[in-house]
């Protein structure tokens, strides 16, 4: 029997995520999912804010109970740049954990993951970096077990095999993407989101919808070609059917809670805890695009913006924000590439348009959303849509009002283009080729959404 196959374009999707344990109560279990591993000294990464808290989380002292030899890096950034990783990664060579826990926002958990890269492989940061920015050398093997244990609702970092910072030479985000990068373990605790400020909730939350509707909205995966060999298939291979399924439940879970999540709801805020893990698990096998590519100059560029709920000491636009203030604009743009997609975004974040288009049915899969008649009579109308959806929504919870909010103007504009478009791992998973003109009319267009 002879078996061809073709070589051209894809045709098959890899499905990849860690072990999840999620529910009230999970942070008890960090010692016993990782006995297994068989190691002793554990690298336990936190930031100051979480180190004050650690004997209420119980993490800490339930690894030395069980025998764990726990050392502790709680200097992580809120949001990490390329010498914040250099102290923790000279802190971790140092250290020669077997393991890392990571207790913390996305921040931390990133932190961890380039902690452990470089402790466990030789090599500089700029070297794994994704091109054309660094060197993107591949990870070239294995990395030492990783639990990552969340305390905010929005990264989704603990499913993901990415780690972002900023590159303060270039004044812009930047990251490494491998699935070496993917924590071994995700242990969930919605317990934790009890205390966080408004504005916190607001800013994690926002970039949970926006990995959701990006991945949702992302080129499909057949755009791409067919990776040689097979093993070599990105993390961001675009939608697909497995990602397409993570996408529709946080969108639902993000319209239904994230205003009452923001309030302070308790409820609210443990289905937003499971939306941004759900929403993790999606973009790490689909990939984000064109909002995340320019919230990467948005928060690199920066200069005095301090939100409420944040560290005063130093500007930073926090990364939710940084996102959204450009997601309507984009999405407006992108909406005629994939209508259908689109309205199904803001459907599933909007019951009252649900409603208009369905009859008062649910919401179908898309094969059948987008063969709708009511669907495809309004396809004109779904950049406006999906903007406005986000819009009321963002107002709703206390965002800026587009880069104006966040102190930029249009002169900015130039400058927002050259920190956005060497970002050509997220820019081209979008549906339609973005480059420098595109992301100028992208960004006029977000200096103002309200």
């Amino acid at each position: 029997m002879t078996c061809q196959h073709d070589l051209g374009s894809e045709s098959a999707y890899t499905v990849d995520a860690s072990r999840v344990t999620f529910g009230v109560g999970a942070l008890r279990e960090v010692a016993d999912r990782l006995a297994p591993y068989a190691v002793r000294r554990v690298a336990l990464v936190t930031d100051p804010r979480v180190r004050e808290c650690l004997d209420d989380l119980g993490v800490h002292d339930s690894l030395t109970a069980a025998g764990f030899e726990v050392t502790v890096f709680d200097e992580v950034a809120v949001e990490p740049t390329d010498e914040s990783l250099a102290t923790a990664v000279a802190w971790a060579r140092e250290a020669r954990p077997d393991a890392f826990v990571s207790l913390g926002g996305g921040s931390v958990i990133d932190t961890a993951k380039i902690a452990n890269l470089l402790a466990t492989h030789d090599g500089e940061l700029i070297d794994y970096v994704n091109a054309p920015i660094g060197g993107a050398r591949a990870v070239p093997g294995p990395l030492k077990p990783h639990l990552a244990c969340p305390t905010t609702s929005g990264t989704g970092s603990e499913v993901t095999g990415i780690a972002i910072f900023d590159l303060l030479s270039r004044h812009a985000k930047t990251g490494v993407s491998s699935p070496a990068l993917r924590p071994t373990e995700a242990i969930v605790d919605p317990r934790v989101t009890a205390t966080l400020p408004p504005a916190v909730v607001a800013a994690s939350g926002l970039d949970v919808l926006c990995h959701a509707l990006e991945s949702l909205t992302a080129r499909p995966f057949t755009a791409r070609d067919a990776p040689v060999p097979a093993t070599s298939r990105p993390a961001s291979q675009g939608a697909n059917p497995w990602s397409d399924l993570g996408c529709r439940e946080a969108l639902t879970l993000i319209g239904r809670h994230l205003r009452d999540a923001v309030a302070g709801d308790e409820q609210a805020r443990h289905q937003m805890m499971w939306a941004a893990t759900l929403a993790g698990i999606a973009f790490g096998n689909a990939g984000v695009h064109a909002p995340h590519a320019m919230a990467y100059a948005v928060a690199g560029r920066v200069r005095d913006y301090r939100p409420p709920g944040y560290p005063q000491e130093i500007p930073l636009v926090p990364h939710g924000f940084a996102v959204a203030v450009n997601a309507p604009a984009a999405f407006r743009f992108l909406a005629p590439t994939a209508p259908a997609r689109h309205l199904l975004g803001a459907a599933l974040l909007d019951p009252t348009l649900a409603r208009e288009l369905t009859a008062g049915q649910p919401v179908p899969m898309d094969a059948l959303w987008a063969d709708s008649p009511a669907v495809e009579s309004r396809a004109d109308e779904a950049g406006d849509a999906v903007a406005e959806t986000l819009a009321a929504l963002m107002r709703d919870v206390g965002a800026p009002n587009g880069l104006a909010g966040v102190g930029y103007t249009a002169d900015d504009v130039p400058a927002l283009v050259e920190g956005a478009a060497p970002q050509r791992r997220l820019l081209d998973n979008a549906p339609a080729p973005i480059h420098e003109d595109e992301l100028a009319s992208i960004f006029e267009q977000a200096v103002s959404i309200w």
